[in-house]
């Protein structure tokens, strides 16, 4: 497995470490629930040095970017970030990532480390005859996520610049945090406010522990278990679970982060289904029997007919309940209808709730 340059201090920490897209990365320190709710009402801190890193540079950047991804980049100004995904020609999810416009001729892009060589493939096989440059970053950075209420009072005492200049999906990247140089942008993957901090590989565990140490007793380091049950809480997707390359953002629900008038790989299909309603829809449950709805478990109607699956599946630390997302053919998909779902030998009833399950933030 890969190391990210943290992995000593996580097992310094006791971290429980899992195997996660090849990573060997921490699943949790003290305990799931405790890490989700230090997040929640003070701060977290996540190693995401895994995540990989693209840069597209040249002459026809923004015309590239436009081509392949999803959202609209050309109305951005100079440090803003979008989010959004890159589909295949049927429409189907490759990807879903962050793009940062650095300016008119350079971007970035933020990608999950399960897919990141395939977006790598991706990515350069549609350059064609763009005059463009696609360049893997992903053994340049290590990415530390502060995320809660109190990450901008912990940061803001390892920076010399006001926080506040950094607005939501904004970033820096011209910064000194702990003394080394960094990119900062105020992004992240769990409801709440917080920053992403990028530095380089060996200046990762300075800033880890730095940050440690300024944030005593507000700080809890925290793993991947707490960022599942924190973005799924927040109503955030999981490629793999809600996303995945056999169905379209509208489908998952995310229709929003796809621009109407782009003309992008993919687009024909987004279209069409705009126009006439997609098939699947995914839905939010509450869980009404005892048990929890784990990923890939059945949906049935109250017939017992298979109407879909369960693409996630908690009991919220937050929201106090078993909750999960299902996607499952649209004609079923109504608030406050009730479903079924296959738990091993039985079938669980759950109703149909908001996917809003936080108040927002």
């Amino acid at each position: 497995m890969k190391k990210t340059p943290l992995y000593q201090d996580h097992v310094d920490l006791g971290a429980e470490m899992v195997d996660f897209a090849g990573w060997n990365m921490p699943i949790r320190y003290r305990g799931l629930v405790q890490e989700h709710e230090a997040v929640r009402n003070q701060a977290g801190l996540f190693d995401v040095s895994h995540m990989g890193e693209v840069r597209i540079k040249g002459p026809q950047a923004t015309e590239y970017v436009q081509h392949v991804f999803t959202n609209d980049v050309a109305g951005l100004e100079d440090k803003q970030i979008v989010y959004g995904f890159l589909l295949n020609p049927e429409g189907g999810v490759i990807e879903d990532l962050l793009t940062f416009k650095v300016n008119d001729n350079e971007y970035f892009m933020v990608v999950n480390a399960a897919n990141h060589d395939v977006d790598m493939e991706w990515l350069r096989s549609q350059v064609g005859d763009f005059d463009v440059e696609v360049i893997d970053q992903m053994d340049d950075y290590g990415v530390l996520a502060l995320q809660g209420p109190k990450a901008q009072e912990v940061l803001q005492k390892l920076v010399e610049v006001d926080l506040d200049e950094i607005k939501l999906f904004r970033f820096n990247d011209d910064l000194t945090v702990a003394g080394v140089a960094a990119m900062v942008s105020r992004t992240g993957y769990t409801g709440e406010d917080g920053f992403e901090i990028f530095v380089k590989p060996e200046d990762t565990s300075k800033v880890w522990n730095e940050i440690l140490r300024v944030g005593e007793g507000v700080v809890e380091p925290a793993g991947l278990g707490a960022r599942d049950t924190l973005r799924f809480e927040a109503g955030l997707p999981l490629y793999g679970n809600e996303l995945a390359a056999d169905r379209t953002p509208i489908e998952s629900g995310f229709g929003f982060f796809v621009s109407k008038d782009g003309d992008f790989i993919g687009s024909d299909v987004i279209k069409t289904e705009r126009d006439n309603g997609s098939n699947r829809k995914i839905v939010a449950l509450e869980v009404l029997d005892r048990g929890i709805a784990r990923s890939g478990y059945p949906v049935y109607n109250l017939e017992g007919e298979e109407i879909g699956l369960i693409t996630t599946g908690y009991k919220s630390p937050t929201v106090g309940k078993t909750i999960a997302n299902a996607l499952i053919q649209s004609e079923y998909a109504k608030l406050g209808d009730e479903l079924l779902i296959g738990v091993r030998n039985k079938k669980l009833k759950a109703v149909q709730i908001s996917k809003r399950f936080l108040a927002k933030k």
